[in-house]
């Protein structure tokens, strides 16, 4: 090894026992232990002091992305063992450079930053030797509990398991990601909410490790995980397995963090959780019924502008809408659906302009939208809707909606039957109050039962869909009812419940299983996103499938050009479904198995990226929008018996 001619002065000076520049009592003389500093309470009992140190340094971060200092850690001969006790530190040195393995003697103030404990660097250090090295500390996770973290605050660490990635989404922003032993789970997705629930949070808590990049920038050039580096086509998600996991453990922003050490081996990544193409129908599927959030699809004014619009929740520009299309439409064109139910759309009516008429052209001419015969579905700035193909399903009797309360936004039904069938099915969509605590107060705060804020509004929005359906709102006999949709409600949550104890079972726990999941949130997965089916309907239910292309991958990967330079946004931009959303779509298989006959199907809603609009009101039944079929027999039939049952409930004869 070649030392420059100032270290190897330091160096002589040192091993000879002469101070150097001043750095204090020479090297070898007793010096303050690591253990001592660091104690076994969560602030050092040595804060405010000023202490002489004699440690070697495992990674340096000083450049100009680092954290202006170094780690040090006690030689493997001088560690003291006490259990619990950190021998690490982390010595704060903004004008400083060190290198691993170099044993150093130096002074400073002992500080509380950022949740650990540091020494505030005095003067120059002294080299005493240099090419040290120290025994990493083994550490495995699950954790018995916090301090068994604290323990290792400041020291090297390694992990001799294979560990699970299972958030991925400051990856592009930070260079970080979190591992677990295994995935975690929602808790009020696998527990009851209350003390179970909490039990679960508990445990996840005791599993989790930031591995992180060692710099302190945002938006790096190059993200390092997985190697070569993060793109469209070399992504790494949740789910994926990582091994060869080693660093310095430390707790910054909150959160304790695995930083790598420079030139040592990289860590591995086994694409254990790879992506994969839409599930393909079950055996015996004739109807396939899709339930997306679409993340906001705002199209402007429809005329190429309007993204500045106070309302707009999607793409800021048109280029990022143009980028946000493209991905939509590969996903929703891959679901192979008849039915589709989305959420988060702008809700901008459906006119010439609008959203939904907009994307439903883009998916092809027989495609068609389910008109509700209103200006707008409610007052929030998005709305739910229904889209589906026309040469496969035809919608029967009339569409409905319901206003529950200024809170909720409205849900819309419609009935289907397949083309050549007479049995139908009543699908309706469903966005109920989000989790977000803004305006939250008394029962509708979060109570710390793992549910979140709007509990009881949802609780409420579900107690009035059940009534409403019960109602038969679209005036139709059918084979069940399918609710589909993000209600914002995890598995175990009271919405759901209710809706259970109404009739209508949870499709996705019954085929998914318990570790079903559809979204990703802190780190931990569960379903939002609902499939519930009426007790006729569940029993024609052959599969329902969660497609795993969004929770899982890197947020890094979505359509938005914020934060990121023409390279980053070339890098990371695939038009591809992946990171279409932050929700998987989620497919329900429907046998319904009564062939009548082979007629082809009408097109009786508006919606043809065609044709202009038919407006339906919510009592009036179908008519055909001018598409050249011949009309459907059975489908005229329904629209018949609907418009009369329609009649008789508006002039109060049928109640």
């Amino acid at each position: 090894m070649r030392l420059n001619p100032r270290r190897s002065l330091l160096l002589c000076l040192a091993l000879s026992g002469t101070p150097a520049l001043g750095a204090g009592p020479p090297c070898g003389t007793p010096a303050t232990p690591i253990a001592e500093i660091q104690g076994s309470t969560p602030t050092s009992p040595l804060a405010g002091r000023k202490v002489e140190i004699e440690a070697v340094v495992t990674a340096d971060y000083s450049g100009p992305d680092g954290f202006k200092g170094f780690f040090i850690q006690q030689a493997d001969a001088q560690r003291q063992h006490r259990p619990g006790v950190s021998e690490g530190l982390f010595v704060y040195a903004p004008h400083v450079a060190a290198r691993a393995g170099d044993l150093l003697r130096m002074s400073g103030k002992i500080e509380e930053k950022f949740g650990q404990t540091q020494l505030a660097l005095s003067g120059t250090p002294a080299l005493c030797a240099t090419g040290r090295t120290v025994t990493p500390a083994k550490l495995t996770l699950p954790v018995a509990d916090t301090q068994a973290l604290a323990a290792f605050e400041g020291m090297l660490v390694s992990l001799p398991q294979t560990l699970t990635v299972s958030e991925t989404h400051e990856l592009a922003r930070y260079g970080s990601l979190l591992l677990s032993n295994g995935r975690l789970r929602i808790p009020t997705n696998v527990a009851p909410p209350g003390n179970d629930a909490a039990r679960v949070a508990a445990a996840n808590a005791l599993n989790r490790l930031v591995l992180d990049d060692g710099a302190s920038r945002q938006n790096p050039g190059t993200v390092p995980y997985p190697a070569p580096g993060l793109s469209a086509a070399n992504p790494v998600r949740s789910g994926d397995t990582v091994s060869g996991v080693q660093g310095v453990l430390e707790k910054r922003h909150d959160a304790w963090r695995l930083q790598p050490v420079p030139g040592a081996p990289a860590p591995v990544f086994h694409p254990a959780n790879p992506r994969t193409g839409a599930p393909l129908r079950h055996a015996g599927t004739d109807l396939r019924v899709a339930s997306f959030n679409v993340l906001n699809y705002f199209n402007g004014n429809g005329q190429g502008a309007g993204f500045d619009d106070p309302e707009n929740r999607g793409a800021k520009t048109q280029a990022e809408f143009e980028r946000q299309e493209a991905k939509l439409v590969a996903a929703l064109r891959a679901l192979d659906a008849d039915v589709i139910g989305l959420m988060e759309i702008e809700n901008d009516g459906y006119g010439e302009a609008s959203a939904i008429r907009r994307l439903t052209a883009r998916l092809g001419p027989d495609w068609r939208f389910v008109d509700p015969g209103l200006p707008r579905l409610g007052g929030d700035a998005i709305a739910v809707a229904l889209i589906y193909n026309s040469r496969t399903v035809v919608p029967v009797g009339v569409p409905a909606t319901l206003a529950i309360d200024d809170r909720s936004r409205q849900p819309l039904a419609r009935t289907f039957r397949r083309v050549g069938q007479s049995l139908a099915v009543t699908v309706v969509v469903n966005h109920l109050k989000s989790k977000g605590c803004t305006g939250a107060s008394g029962p509708d705060a979060d109570q710390g039962d793992g549910q979140g804020c709007w509990n009881p509004t949802r609780q409420h929005a579900a107690q009035a869909l059940a009534d409403w359906l019960s109602t038969s709102p679209t005036g139709v006999a059918d084979a069940g009812q399918l609710l589909i949709g993000d209600l914002n409600s995890y598995a175990m949550e009271a919405p759901v419940r209710l809706l259970a104890s109404r009739g209508y079972a949870d499709m996705m726990a019954k085929f998914a299983g318990k570790d079903a999941y559809s979204y990703v949130f802190a780190g931990e997965a569960g379903y939002l996103d609902h499939a519930l089916a009426s007790a006729p309907l569940a029993r024609r239910i052959r599969a329902v499938q969660p497609w795993h292309i969004n929770a899982d991958e890197p947020a890094a990967l979505a359509y938005s050009q914020a934060w990121r330079d023409a390279t980053q946004r070339q890098r990371y931009y695939a038009p591809d479904g992946y990171r279409s959303s932050d929700h998987d779509p989620v497919l329900v298989d429907v046998a319904l198995g009564d062939a009548v006959d082979s007629s082809p199907a009408t097109q009786p809603d508006s919606g043809s990226s065609g044709a202009g609009p038919v407006p339906v009101s919510p009592h009036a039944t179908d008519v055909p929008d001018g598409g050249g079929g011949a009309a459907d027999p059975l489908a005229l039939l329904a629209i018949v018996a609907a418009a009369v049952l329609v009649l008789l409930r508006n002039r109060g004869w049928l109640r």
